[in-house]
């Protein structure tokens, strides 16, 4: 067995409609729009806050994430709020308490640095609403110190910070932010071994997309020119290899543990197949460079188990449609329609588990806000997870 059944449902029979889905995209925004409150921002779910202090400002679930969301849905619905104020709002609620304590002594060691759950992503939301000269000063300062960190990963360690450098750069022409980018780099190509792979602590050599080797590689190909053409064709080899070698395949269909070498079965029971462990992830992040054969093999297997249950939720992290982005993804590799309609299907279903859920989850990679961002990308055709490839 390649996926856990229990952990999806059956596809719902409601057909792709550009004009349903624009209404439903209207709909979550207008939820996020009235759940908002100018200094507590937005209520945090339960299971996003966990050990943090709600409310929540960062990027993955907070109102950092949720500002970012809303202004990338703009062309389809209209947001009534002031995206500005937010942002800087959410930026001074992390300044008076973070959402979580730095832990810097034990695996996994977390930075306020990251741009996930640190400072960065509340400060990059707030500069792209200004452009200010100091928030831009205390965002370098926040890139370079998370260049060494150890976890070698997107959501906590430089993957992440690397790809505001990348964006920096485009966005202000300031050689500043290529070293920055090249200093993050140097530093994670020194630390792969000799099958391409970084060590993402506490998990072992990760693969999947929130903290393995198929974003690592990804990102670090972004760069384009920064990243000399011999290291480009060699990583992008090398990852594809090492995934290759490492995915679980059975009559066509492949899966890919958390960590390399291990069973699917993880700690707890279940086989992960979402976009932060498992198929849907490295699909969606390994595309470009992932063999042809073994990439259809994990989108078959995607379809085949069908859309997250309502306890993964429709989200991006775990549920729908982080699924959905992987066939968009496919879609662009192959240019085969059917992929585009897949994407679309699960961007229904998607929207139809927030109807089913009730008042929505306020996060960008838990929360309603994903269904409709995968929605409006399919309405776009535009294959970009957001913030790996849209920031």
């Amino acid at each position: 067995m390649l996926y856990t059944p229990e952990n999806y449902e059956s596809l719902c029979e409601t057909r792709w409609s550009e004009n349903s889905a624009r209404k439903r995209i209207q709909a979550v925004v207008a939820a996020t729009d009235a759940a908002f409150d100018v200094a507590a921002l937005w209520p945090s779910d339960d299971q996003d806050v966990g050990s943090g202090t709600p409310p929540l400002e960062s990027l993955y679930a907070g109102a950092a994430g949720i500002v970012w969301a809303l202004d990338r849905l703009r062309p389809h619905a209209a947001t009534r709020l002031d995206l500005v104020g937010a942002a800087q709002r959410a930026l001074e609620a992390w300044r008076e308490q973070p959402d979580y304590p730095e832990r810097l002594d034990e695996p996994p060691q977390r930075s306020h640095a990251s741009l996930f759950f640190g400072e960065t992503g509340p400060l990059y939301i707030a500069w792209l609403s200004t452009a200010g000269a100091a928030l831009a000063d205390d965002l370098y300062r926040r890139v370079r110190e998370n260049a060494h960190a150890p976890p070698n990963e997107l959501m906590w360690a430089s993957v992440g910070t690397m790809r505001v450098a990348k964006r920096m750069l485009e966005r202000t022409g300031d050689e500043r932010w290529a070293d920055a980018w090249r200093e993050s780099a140097e530093v994670l190509l020194e630390r792969r071994d000799e099958e391409g792979l970084w060590p993402t602590m506490p998990f072992g050599r990760g693969l999947g997309a929130a903290h393995g080797a198929s974003t690592t590689s990804h990102l670090l190909l972004q760069g384009g020119d920064l990243l000399p053409a011999g290291h480009r064709d060699e990583l992008a080899r090398a990852t594809a290899s090492a995934l290759a070698r490492y995915a679980v395949v059975e009559d066509g269909f492949a899966n890919w543990p958390m960590v390399s070498g291990d069973e699917l079965v993880g700690y707890d029971g279940q086989i992960r197949m979402q976009w932060c462990h498992g198929a849907p992830g490295v699909v969606a992040s390994a595309a470009v460079y992932l063999d042809e054969e073994i990439l259809l093999a994990g989108a078959e297997l995607c379809w085949q188990a069908g859309p997250a249950n309502l306890d993964k939720g429709p989200g991006l992290c775990h549920g729908t449609a982080g699924t959905g982005y992987a066939f968009l993804k496919v879609f662009e590799r192959t240019d085969d329609e059917l992929w585009l309609e897949r994407a679309r299907r699960f961007a229904m279903h998607a929207l139809e588990q927030v109807e089913r859920l009730g008042p929505p989850r306020h996060s960008l990679f838990t929360g309603a806000i994903g269904a409709a961002l995968l929605a409006a990308d399919c309405l776009d055709v535009r294959p970009e997870f957001p913030i790996v490839d849209a920031l």
